[in-house]
């Protein structure tokens, strides 16, 4: 992070304590000048159980006692030995590992990492050879535990990605903006949720249909995955279980590349985890998981004055939400839901992320 200034709040005021370390997030104030402060949320890549838990199956895995040099014992596998001798990151050397960004990565995708990693200053090529060892070390153990800071890096928010920005890191905590999670807005005016499932659905959209030509998909989600600004706009707070899909491969789908596990396999999850296989990962997933578990706890029995409008959004929840039906449908489903609720978003100040320009832009 270069040092730049930090505040936690709530803390340090009251006999010097410090925050409670079981917590996985801590509200603060970040400064790039000392004088202009926004609200962040420094985050563990890990709880702290899952930190203990990864430290323990480090040390076992060298037949080392409880605790160790977890630096030294991996800089010892198999596996790093590789990284140390390699100069560009290529499939075989992150296979295995959990992360779904990982699953089948094709070889535009890695060298997007290393251009993108953050904690190294960009030479402009896409070899690593102005990485220190420490500096591997370092990517591979975050490839390996939480790629939620690596996705921040590759695509940011500035560029028009829907991902939050990324502040920097410190050991095992990133530094990100502060927002407000969806699931506080199930019980908001019916403008408010309006907007933001037209959102969900269009932020979705645009993870299948990007310049890039890259497929976003979700392995998982839940609704501390989204959040808003003050102004409105929503963005995907938690990408750690966002996978990428290259399209502009040759092949119709990059295959997922398979090996043999060893401990960086099993630092966040169980060495036994089965992902779903590439090849059958379809485009109609996103909007199935969206609709089932998110839309549907946003727009339930929120139009009681038009009861018709409640028919048509239940009836497109009902077919975007079924995973037994074509890929076709869901996705044609999920379209005429985005347009319906776009057609009942309100023009008001309270959106200052598109006013005043939806007064004059019509669609906006």
């Amino acid at each position: 992070m270069n040092c730049t200034p930090v505040r936690f709040e709530n803390w340090l005021s009251a006999g010097l304590k410090l925050p409670p370390s079981h917590k996985k997030t801590y509200f603060a104030n970040y400064t790039a000048d000392t004088e202009n402060w926004k609200p962040v949320v420094i985050s563990r890549l890990q709880s702290k159980f899952q930190n203990e838990l990864s430290d323990w199956k480090i040390c076992t895995s060298a037949s080392k006692k409880v605790t160790c040099s977890i630096e030294n014992v991996l800089r010892g596998t198999e596996r790093f030995q590789k990284w140390l001798a390699a100069d560009r990151l290529t499939a075989d050397l992150v296979q295995s590992l959990p992360s779904p960004l990982l699953r089948c990565p094709s070889q535009r995708l890695l060298d997007r990492i290393v251009r993108r990693y953050a904690e190294v200053r960009d030479s402009g090529s896409v070899l690593m050879r102005h990485f220190t060892e420490r500096d591997k070390l370092r990517l591979l153990y975050t490839l390996s535990v939480n790629t939620h800071p690596i996705v921040l890096q590759l695509f940011p928010g500035i560029e028009g990605w829907p991902f939050l920005r990324y502040f920097g890191s410190c050991g095992r905590v990133i530094v990100t903006p502060r927002t407000n999670p969806i699931r506080e807005f199930y019980t908001a005016s019916l403008e408010v949720i309006v907007d933001i499932a037209y959102q969900l659905l269009q932020i979705t959209h645009s993870l299948k249909n990007n310049d890039l030509n890259y497929f976003f998909y979700y392995a998982s989600i839940h609704d501390n995955m989204f959040g808003t600004f003050e102004d409105g706009r929503l963005y995907i707070t938690d990408t750690s279980t966002i996978g990428i899909i290259d399209k502009q491969e040759d092949k119709e789908f990059v295959q997922e590349i398979k090996g043999k596990k060893d401990v960086f396999s099993c630092l966040a999850s169980d060495c036994e985890l089965q992902l779903t296989p590439c090849g059958k990962i379809s485009e109609a997933q996103n909007f199935i998981m969206v609709c089932r578990d998110l839309l549907s706890n946003l727009l339930t029995d929120k139009f009681k004055s038009s009861p018709s409008l409640q028919k048509q959004i239940d009836t497109f929840l009902r077919l975007c939400s079924d995973d037994s039906l074509s890929a076709n449908v869901t996705l044609k489903a999920a379209d005429w839901l985005m347009q319906l609720l776009k057609s009942q978003r309100s023009c008001d100040p309270h959106f200052e992320y598109r006013y005043p320009e939806c007064k004059y832009v019509k669609g906006y």
